[in-house]
């Protein structure tokens, strides 16, 4: 019987390194191209955040306000106890922008962290 030998060396040594640093780098171009999507994203979710503690701030001097409706008046900036501030402006009418129709205008800014949001009343 004739028995054929073939030569079992094969040129690849090394290729599937190759197509493993391959991969990686694919992958790690793609983990990179999410992270830079989602940090951001995620720093502006943290910033709504911020915003809401900041209107509820405004909204306290409202009503700090608004509870001696009789005599109101400014009150400088105030602190909370959670670290947000609030001021408040109150005009008469027909002073600093408010119109003759209303006795009072109050405009109040909240500030939490880098937020600042404002309220304004006319009454």
């Amino acid at each position: 019987m004739f028995s054929v030998k073939f030569p079992l060396k094969h040129k690849q040594s090394g290729v599937s390194l190759l197509y493993a640093v391959i991969v990686m780098s694919i992958l790690l171009a793609i983990g990179l191209g999410i992270s830079g999507i989602l940090i951001p994203q995620i720093k502006m979710l943290s910033d709504i955040g911020y915003s809401v503690v900041a209107f509820y701030a405004a909204d306290s001097g409202i009503e700090k306000i608004l509870l001696n409706r009789s005599n109101p008046s400014g009150i400088s900036k105030t602190l909370l106890p959670h670290g947000a501030t609030y001021e408040v402006y109150v005009f008469s009418g027909g002073v600093g922008g408010c119109s003759d129709e209303f006795f009072y205008c109050i405009k109040s800014v909240g500030t939490y962290k880098n937020s600042k949001r404002a309220i304004e009343i006319n009454y």
